[in-house]
């Protein structure tokens, strides 16, 4: 059984604007949670006798990372509860991105999809946040989303800001117990200033902060930086960040697309220059048909790809 610790958010120095949720669930819960269905998980289970096994499972499919929904999931509000139900009868703290925006990733291509209509995207997002209920967990919402602009027109971006902003009022408002992120993109790709307006215009207000680098390579410590200028540069409050480390090891070499020579991260834990820092990208799963990844498409796990992650090369 969990512990019930609620949070004291004045020790935290942050304001009622800043934070909708009174619960902390890191305090609610003992650790992250280890998916046991994650896709190196399942990998391993299936290929025990494969060599690569002992070691991808050791490095990899043994730590807290985070599963990701979108249409795969199927009943998403069923999805959803199970998984969170999983982690709170563990005492864990699990990790979920949302990812299911209409017309995803539309400049890169690799991970495009989503819901077929905004009015499909306010119903699907509305049962994942049911879904949640009161059981603690931390939800990365709609990665790339609010970076991802320079291929839209202002219609399409008004409309994307306006279902990403209901998102938000959703999770507030359904998930008591949960920390959401909204994402901000990664350290290199729209200046922070630029990024802020967004964030706000999308109702960041509503919900614990924003996540920083999900699915890049970029080093913590420059992430970090990246985070604390968008806050800084919110209008007239502050926010926490997440940071994804699942594969920045290595740094970025300035590709995003199953770039050679990365590697793992620190794994997810408490501080580390941000609020929290996450596996929120699965390592060894591609980011799409390129790179080292050729003939691999975005989300499928690659074992080849895991152990050029723990190895560095």
């Amino acid at each position: 059984m969990r512990r019930i610790v609620l949070a004291c958010l004045a020790a935290l120095a942050l304001s009622p604007v800043q934070v909708a949720v009174a619960a902390n669930p890191v305090g609610m819960t003992s650790g992250f949670y280890v998916d046991p269905n994650s896709n190196p998980a399942v990998w391993v289970r299936n290929n025990g006798s494969d060599g690569r096994a002992a070691r991808i499972q050791s490095a990899i499919a043994s730590k807290p990372m985070a599963r990701w929904f979108g249409s795969w999931s199927g009943d998403i509000q069923s999805a959803v509860s199970s998984f969170v139900a999983a982690a709170d009868a563990a005492d864990k703290l699990p990790v979920l991105v949302a990812y299911n925006i209409p017309g995803r990733d539309a400049c890169g291509g690799h991970s495009g999809g989503g819901a077929g209509s905004p009015e499909a995207y306010r119903a699907w997002i509305s049962a994942f946040a049911s879904g949640l209920g009161s059981r603690p967990a931390v939800v990365i919402l709609e990665p790339d989303s609010l970076a991802d602009f320079n291929c839209m027109d202002a219609g399409k971006i008004a409309t994307r800001t306006g279902m990403i902003r209901y998102a938000t009022e959703q999770l507030r408002d359904k998930g008591t117990n949960t920390w959401a992120y909204l994402d901000a993109g990664n350290a290199r790709w729209v200046p922070a200033a630029t990024m802020a307006s967004r964030l706000d215009s999308a109702g960041v207000r509503n919900v614990r902060g924003m996540s920083i680098n999900v699915s890049n390579y970029i080093t913590t410590s420059e992430s970090a930086a990246y985070g604390n200028a968008v806050s800084s540069s919110l209008p007239g409050y502050t926010k926490p960040f997440v940071i994804d480390t699942s594969r920045n090891g290595n740094g970025s070499n300035g590709e995003w697309c199953n770039p050679a020579g990365r590697k793992l991260g620190a794994p997810a834990q408490v501080g580390g220059s941000a609020e929290l820092l996450v596996w929120a990208k699965i390592p060894g799963d591609s980011d799409g048909s390129c790179g080292i990844g050729a003939g691999i498409p975005a989300g499928q796990f690659s074992p080849d790809l895991a152990i050029r992650l723990i190895d560095g090369v």
